[in-house]
C-alpha cells in the first residue's frame, strides 16, 4: 500500500477526499491529515509517507511553498496539487518544483482515481528501475568484492594446502590484513525469517537483504560479509576484532537486526560464534557461529544467540584425524573411514553435543569439500548434506548423524571410485579444480599431489584428453577471466592481475597480449567501441 497524506485547511474537503475512491482498492492508504504546508512537513518528518495530495490556498504555508521545500528534503514524495481555475498557469509553473500533477477544484471521482493510478504506475516503475539500477551497480562494484566472498568461504571451508599461498592470495585480493599470525576474528551468521512463513517473500527480499549487509559491512571496518550456498536464506560476516573496541560485534548485530526490519520487515536469526585466532582456526570459528544460530527458538521471532561461553570447550579434532579420513576417502577405502568415524564420534565419554556436532560439522564440511573437488556435487549428494546437516543441528540422535556421515561417504567414495578409475573423469574433476582455483599458485607437482596421480601420468594424461597441457590450459583460463575483469572500469590493470593470480603487472601485461594480440589496456579500450 501506498501511504498517503491529505493537506487542506478546511476539514470538509478533507473528509470529501476520503470518500470520493476506494483508496484501498487502488493500492492507497491515508495515513494522515494536515490543514497546511508546515503541518504537512512535520508529517513527513516522523512518517513514511508516498504521495501528499495538497491544497494551493492555504495560510502559514500554501501548497507551492510546501512543494518546493518537499521536493528539496524529501524527493521520493509525490506531490498532487488542488486548485481552482483561475490558478491553473500558477500550479503549472508550481510544477517545476516537484509536483507530479494538479486537479481542478471540486475534484471529480473519476479524475482523482486517473491520478492515483498514474502516480502508482510511476513510483513501481520507478521502484523497478532503482532495484535494477542498484543491481548493475553492485555487478559493477563487486567483481573484487565476489571474489574475495569466494575465498574467504574456500578459507572457512577448508579448501586450501599452503598457508604461504592463502596469505600471498589475500594480499593479492586486498585481504592482507585477515593474513596476520596473530589476527583474531569472530564469525556471525544471519539468517532471516518471515512472520507469514512465506517462502516468497523471502526469495523476493534475498537480493535486497545481500545489499543492504553488504552496505552495512562498509560502516563496520574490517568486516567482510560472504553467502556459503549450503545455507539458504543466511549471510555470514567476518569480522575483525579489536582489544581497543570490545563492542563492535555487538554494534554491528544490532545495526543488522533494526536495519533489516526497518527496511526489509523481516525478522532476523544471528548466532554469534567464538574469537579465534589466525587463518587455521577460521573453520573452527565459522563452525562455531551456526552451532550458536542451531541452537535458536522455531518460528520467525527475532533472535540474537551469543554461546561463546560455551562454546570455549575444545575441540578435539586433530589435522591427523581429518588428514586419515580425508585419505581413506580418496583411497576409494569405506571400511577405513567407517571404522574411523565411528570410533571417533560413537564414544561417550569426555564429549558434549555441542562437540560432537562441531566434529560432525567439520566431517561435512571435509566431505562437501571433496564433492567439489571431484566435480560430484549430484542433486542426490547436495540432499544427502543437507539430511546430514540439519540431523546434526536437530541433536537428539548420535547415532543417526553418524549413520547419515557414514552414507554420504559410501556415496561420495563410489563417486570418487568412478573418477580415479576412469582417466577422463578425474581429468575433469582436474579442470573443474582448475576453473575453480584458477588464481592459486598451481603446480603440475603440487596438482598431482592433491590428486594422487603421478606428475608425469597426469601430465600425459591431461594433454591428451584436454589438447592442451596443463600449464597451456592454466594460462587460457586466467585470461578468460581477465577479459571478464578488465570490462569493470573501477578495477586497476595490477587489481585485475591480482585477480588472476598474477602479482605483477607487466608480466601480466605481457602474457595477455601474447594470448590475445592486445595490451589489456588496448583489450579495454575496444570493449568501449
Amino acid at each position: 500500500m501506498m501511504k498517503v497524506v491529505i493537506t487542506d485547511d478546511e476539514v470538509q474537503i478533507r473528509k470529501g477526499l476520503r470518500m470520493k475512491v476506494d483508496w484501498e482498492e487502488e493500492g492507497f492508504q491515508i495515513v494522515g491529515e494536515a490543514a497546511n504546508g508546515q503541518e504537512a512537513l512535520e508529517v513527513l518528518q516522523n512518517m513514511d509517507v508516498d504521495l501528499v495530495i495538497t491544497d494551493m490556498r492555504m495560510p502559514i504555508m500554501d501548497g507551492v511553498e510546501f512543494a518546493k521545500r518537499c521536493h528539496q528534503e524529501f524527493p521520493y514524495v509525490k506531490v498532487v496539487v488542488l486548485s481552482g481555475y483561475s490558478d491553473f498557469e500558477y500550479v503549472r509553473n508550481s510544477m517545476k518544483e516537484g509536483v507530479k500533477d494538479y486537479l481542478l477544484k471540486p475534484v471529480a471521482p473519476n479524475e482523482l482515481v486517473e491520478a492515483l493510478r498514474r502516480i502508482r504506475k510511476e513510483v513501481e516503475e520507478e521502484k523497478r528501475n532503482q532495484i535494477e539500477s542498484d543491481r548493475i551497480h553492485l555487478l559493477a562494484h563487486s567483481h573484487l568484492q565476489e571474489v574475495q566472498e569466494q575465498y574467504l568461504l574456500h578459507l572457512v571451508k577448508g579448501e586450501w594446502l599452503q598457508l604461504t599461498m592463502v596469505t600471498d592470495r589475500l594480499h593479492q585480493l586486498q585481504l592482507e590484513e585477515l593474513a596476520y599470525e596473530n589476527v583474531h576474528v569472530q564469525f556471525v551468521t544471519v539468517e532471516i525469517r518471515e512472520l507469514d512463513d512465506n517462502p516468497d517473500k523471502l526469495k523476493e527480499f534475498w537480493f535486497p537483504f545481500q545489499m543492504l549487509c553488504k552496505e552495512i559491512a562498509k560502516e563496520h571496518e574490517g568486516t567482510y560479509p560472504f553467502y556459503d550456498p549450503s545455507y539458504a536464506n543466511m549471510i555470514q560476516f567476518l569480522q575483525l576484532i579489536d582489544s581497543q573496541k570490545p563492542s563492535s560485534t555487538s554494534n554491528l548485530v544490532n545495526e543488522v537486526q533494526q536495519n533489516v526490519k526497518k527496511f526489509l520487515n523481516l525478522e532476523t536469526v544471528i548466532g554469534i560464534g567464538n574469537v579465534v585466532r589466525g587463518i587455521t582456526e577460521f573453520k573452527t570459528g565459522y563452525i562455531s557461529s551456526l552451532l550458536s544460530w542451531s541452537q535458536s527458538q522455531l518460528g520467525s521471532q527475532s533472535q540474537i544467540i551469543d554461546h561463546t561461553e560455551t562454546l570455549e570447550e575444545v575441540f578435539d579434532f586433530s589435522p591427523d584425524f581429518e588428514r586419515r579420513l580425508t585419505n581413506s576417502i580418496e583411497n576409494v577405502d569405506f571400511e577405513a573411514f567407517k571404522e574411523n568415524i565411528s570410533n571417533f564420534l560413537g564414544r561417550t565419554e569426555n564429549q558434549s553435543m555441542m562437540s560432537f556436532s562441531f566434529v560432525a560439522n567439520r566431517v561435512l564440511f571435509m566431505l562437501g569439500s571433496l564433492a567439489k573437488k571431484y566435480d560430484i556435487e549430484t542433486k542426490d549428494i547436495q540432499k544427502m548434506i543437507w539430511n546430514c546437516q540439519q540431523s546434526i543441528w536437530e541433536l537428539n540422535s548420535q547415532r543417526k548423524v553418524i549413520e547419515y556421515l557414514i552414507q554420504l561417504a559410501q556415496h561420495i567414495i563410489e563417486k570418487v571410485r568412478m573418477a580415479r578409475f576412469s582417466n577422463g573423469k578425474l581429468i575433469d574433476s582436474i579442470r573443474h579444480y582448475l576453473d575453480e582455483h584458477y588464481a592459486s599458485e598451481i603446480s603440475l607437482s603440487s596438482l598431482s599431489e592433491l590428486f594422487h596421480i603421478n606428475s608425469a601420468y597426469l601430465s600425459e594424461t591431461f594433454k591428451n584428453h584436454v589438447g592442451q597441457n596443463f600449464s597451456d590450459y592454466l594460462v587460457t583460463v586466467r585470461m578468460n577471466k581477465a577479459q571478464h575483469f578488465l570490462k569493470d572500469k573501477q578495477l586497476k590493470i595490477i587489481d585485475v592481475a591480482n585477480l588472476v593470480g598474477f602479482s605483477n603487472s607487466g608480466y601480466f601485461s605481457t602474457v595477455f597480449k601474447k594470448h590475445f594480440s592486445q595490451t589489456p589496456v588496448e583489450y579495454r579500450k575496444s570493449v568501449d567501441l
